[in-house]
């Protein structure tokens, strides 16, 4: 089970419709911007310091995001990353989902050397432990314990290494 706080909405629109309750529109607008710099940016280290200093995410050392990795816009401070890990292009890591009569929030984390191949969607409340390999296309909706093979969509265990 993921571990995020749930929020109900009052009367009215859906919790989306209602955004501007929970998060400043001019957090979302400066965000969405570094956001976008950062998802263009060959330049890795200038990346990182985005992320870490605009976006206030806790980055690793030497971790290295792909190009159009798209962080959570509203909130990328629920995010971290540990060292020497790589995010695959075009990955996405949200730490909130905005449904019908509630939203939901929740911290992500992603351990040291942690491989998440290309075109994966990580949901908020995940953690992902040290070592772990998620492959290309996966949606990570669960945990995946460290040293773990996961893949696809609903994710499955691959493989585990021996401890």
């Amino acid at each position: 089970m993921r571990k995020t706080e749930r929020h109900f909405v009052e009367d009215g629109p859906n919790a989306l419709r209602q955004i501007y309750k929970t998060v400043s529109p001019w957090k979302g607008v400066k965000n969405f911007v570094f956001i976008q710099i950062a998802r263009y940016c060959p330049v890795l280290e200038l990346k990182n310091w985005i992320y870490r200093r605009i976006l206030h995410m806790k980055v690793g050392q030497d971790t290295a995001f792909g190009l159009m990795v798209m962080v959570d816009v509203f909130f990328p401070e629920k995010i971290t990353i540990g060292r020497n890990t790589v995010i695959g292009y075009n990955t996405t890591i949200l730490a909130h989902e905005y449904l019908i009569r509630e939203y939901r929030l929740g911290e992500v984390i992603i351990g040291d050397e942690v491989m998440i191949g290309a075109n994966t969607t990580i949901l908020p409340g995940v953690t992902i432990g040290d070592g772990a390999v998620v492959a290309a296309g996966s949606v990570v909706y669960r945990d995946v314990e460290p040293g773990t093979f996961v893949g696809g969509n609903p994710l499955r265990v691959i493989e585990r290494k021996n401890p």
